[in-house]
């Protein structure tokens, strides 16, 4: 299974010169994916209780459109392997005017991740659709 929520990076976010976001944005927006994924695995939240890798690949910038996507590689009893990754699709063109953006020819991978998703354990499993 593969969730992806698309999310624009409002400026009010960037913390560093040059409109830069915090990686910790990115690692938030996994976190509302991996709880879809619970969801719609395991009719519960769960909870995301770890990362086993993170790589920063490039830079989120404010006024940036992202995709935020988690993929189900390993289920067991009570936990899930999720390997999960973030694409810029769209970025502001600041130099253009102050509301210039762009749609990328291409996505741009700026964040990948491998995450523990730890679900309780339950009588039944709910099927996904």
């Amino acid at each position: 299974m593969t969730v992806t929520h698309r999310r624009y990076v409002p400026y009010a976010h960037a913390h560093y010169g040059g409109s830069l976001v915090d990686g910790a944005y990115t690692l938030g927006l996994f976190g509302d994916v991996a709880t879809e994924v619970a969801i719609r695995g395991d009719g519960d939240e769960g909870l995301l209780a770890g990362y086993s890798e993170v790589s920063f690949l490039g830079p989120v910038q404010a006024g940036d459109v992202l995709e935020a996507s988690c993929e189900v590689v390993r289920v067991g009893r009570r936990s899930r392997e999720l390997r999960c990754w973030a694409d810029v699709v769209a970025r502001a063109e600041p130099e253009r005017g102050p509301s210039a953006a762009r749609v990328l020819a291409e996505p741009l991978r700026v964040v990948t991740a491998v995450a523990t998703l730890v679900v309780p354990g339950a009588p039944e499993q709910v099927t996904v659709r």
